[in-house]
């Protein structure tokens, strides 16, 4: 078994990040993540839909999980370029951000997610490219 898909769920697990902005890993396997949220009051815009940003800090995080699972031993990565397309409005209740590794690079990656609704329709798509280092010492 991975080794980086154990270590992406207790990383979650321990996150306070995580945890007090509402996500929870539903799915982890070598290149893939789904990250659920319950979308409350507090995720939404002055118009009652969705903040934006809530979708793409789900869609980075989906991403940036999921290019976790795929890592070499002793390197690390950090986004440096997301860019997020948004297909329509979200609706408070469950959201989704499947994250999948699409490129594995010894010096870039490149990830993609889409944010579903409960209902599966597509809220938004996310490309996502990562620079990767070794870990410091």
């Amino acid at each position: 078994p991975n080794e980086r898909v154990a270590e992406v769920r207790e990383r979650v697990d321990a996150s306070t990040f995580h945890r007090a902005f509402g996500m929870r890993l539903e799915h982890v396997a070598e290149g893939e993540v789904d990250l659920s949220l319950e979308a409350g009051p507090e995720h939404l815009n002055l118009m009652g839909t969705v903040h934006g940003g809530v979708l793409a800090t789900l869609a980075d995080s989906a991403t940036g999980l999921a290019y976790r699972t795929v890592l070499e031993p002793r390197t690390t990565f950090t986004t440096i370029q997301l860019s997020l397309t948004y297909l329509t409005a979200g609706r408070a209740g469950r959201i989704v951000a499947r994250g999948r590794v699409v490129k594995q690079g010894r010096r870039t990656g490149y990830a993609e997610a889409d944010v579903v609704d409960g209902k599966g329709k597509l809220l938004a798509r996310a490309t996502a490219l990562l620079a990767v280092t070794p870990e410091p010492q």
